[in-house]
């Protein structure tokens, strides 16, 4: 705890002395003469914020984002509480000196919240924020509700001088503006180093783009670049990584991948059955993404019982030995509907960053899944074929490698369905917008039905020709 202080102790006094690498050894005199006091004050002060100031444990951090003409406003509201290296001064009772400490939070906004964060125009870097207005307010005030209020706060009367309130139950707000070419230009931010303002720091931001609907964006601690307007490329090479990475994280998916894999091991054999896996979970995630999913508590658990279950089939019908090509891709259908919507679990807070590209960005994503997929494929294949031939018998290396598999899912199914158990299943009322989504869903379940028969009518009759082919031939 004393170190992280330290730490950032130090990194604010080298912003607020304006340290930095220099070509000269040597300071100015106006120099020293202009950083002397706010090093002082500081030093002075550190000991007893290191003692006194403790890290909070739970920060949100609201904003506003707002490109008007050449200028571009940030209004930024952060619990004065996060301010660590900064000692307000108190009056008597213990009660924070609103007119001692308005001269503090210009500085206080500047160290703490605009040099951790960068903003971008098309990519390039804006340089830093003037501070317009900085404001105290109750932990009770609402005004950053829209962001007419917060402006009208933030141009309005300060607090009322004669206000008794300690520093720690106040919040800070603050308007910045950065010189910008043009509204319509692309913005981004990257705020690096917000998560230092608390133990868990959850920021909620709101872009206002001219003439368009408010964005809004919810992401907690560090969540890197966020491209507030996104191109669809961008958006599309940005959900490429996150399908890419999900697959390769999501334990349940991948063995359940594997079991595909144990009794097929040849890519010829295995196209039909992923080709089913893909097609099944995009249209649940699509769906779900579309707001077509149930929304009640109770889903989720449920989602994540049921793909243990699909496990657990997958890896007792490689036990039984009685699957083939035709059987496991209808299978492998149906439990791809329900890993689409464990995908859309995944994929609902990244939503927010699709921009208006929705379907571009979820077409990526599954993208980004099938690439996962093929790397796992392209490295279950061989180490399966080596463990087969050199290691143990075909049969009796897949009723073991099987059954191991299905142990871990068992757990997953039990400890699943005890959570799931802890809800309480309410039927949906009977209104006019359930029977329509009921409608529809028993259209796409139609829809579906029909192409699953249609692809199986397709292979017999193929399978059919080249079995009589192979006839002809022999004859």
């Amino acid at each position: 705890m004393v170190k992280y202080y330290t730490r950032f102790g130090i990194e604010a006094a080298s912003k607020i002395l304006g340290a930095g690498r220099k070509s000269s050894a040597m300071l100015t005199r106006s120099t020293l003469v202009r950083a002397f006091p706010a090093a002082l004050t500081l030093l002075l002060a550190l000991p007893r914020v290191t003692a006194a100031h403790e890290i909070p444990r739970d920060v949100t951090i609201q904003t506003f984002v707002k490109p008007e003409g050449q200028r571009l406003r940030l209004l930024v509201r952060v619990p004065l509480v996060a301010m660590r290296d900064i000692n307000f001064p108190e009056k008597e009772g213990g009660y924070l000196d609103l007119e001692a400490a308005h001269a503090l939070l210009a500085d206080a906004a500047t160290v703490w919240i605009s040099d951790f964060i960068q903003v971008y125009e098309d990519d390039t870097r804006l340089p830093k924020p003037r501070v317009m207005e900085t404001r105290l307010a109750l932990q009770s005030d609402r005004s950053f509700a829209s962001y007419g209020q917060a402006l009208a706060h933030l141009t309005g009367p300060d607090l009322a001088l004669e206000t008794n309130v300690v520093w720690n139950q106040t919040i800070l707000d603050v308007l910045f503006e950065y010189p910008i070419q043009s509204d319509r230009s692309r913005f981004s931010v990257n705020p690096d180093g917000w998560w230092r303002l608390g133990l868990r720091v959850l920021t909620v931001l709101r872009f206002l783009p001219p003439g368009g609907a408010v964005r809004a964006f919810e992401f907690p601690e560090d969540p890197g670049l966020v491209r507030l307007d996104p191109r669809w490329y961008q958006a599309a090479l940005n959900f490429v990584h996150l399908g890419f990475l999900h697959i390769l994280e999501g334990t349940d998916h991948l063995l359940f991948l594997f079991c595909l894999v144990i009794p097929f091991r040849r890519f010829g054999s295995l196209i039909p059955i992923v080709t089913s896996f893909t097609v099944a979970h995009s249209i649940t995630l699509i769906a779900s993404a579309y707001n077509l999913a149930p929304d009640a508590l109770w889903f989720p658990p449920l989602i994540e019982t049921l793909i243990a279950m699909s496990i657990l089939y997958m890896a007792l019908e490689n036990i039984a030995g009685a699957s083939t090509v035709h059987r496991r891709w209808m299978i492998t259908f149906g439990f791809g509907l329900v890993h689409g919507f464990g995908f859309s679990f995944a994929l609902r807070q990244t939503l927010q960053f699709a921009g208006t590209h929705m379907l571009t960005s979820l077409l990526s994503f599954n993208l980004g899944v099938e690439l996962g997929q093929l790397l796992v494929l392209v490295l279950l294949i061989p180490m399966l074929e080596g463990l087969f031939r050199f290691v143990v018998a075909e049969r009796m290396g897949t009723i073991i490698v099987s059954a191991l598999v299905a142990h871990i899912a068992w757990h997953w199914m039990i400890d699943r369905g005890t959570v799931l158990s802890k809800y309480r299943f309410q039927w949906p009322a009977l209104d006019a917008a359930f029977l329509a989504s009921l409608l529809r869903w028993l259209m796409a379940i139609v829809v579906l039905a029909g192409l699953v028969w249609l692809v199986s009518v397709l292979g017999r009759l193929r399978a059919a020709r080249n079995a009589q082919a192979e006839a002809e031939g022999t004859d």
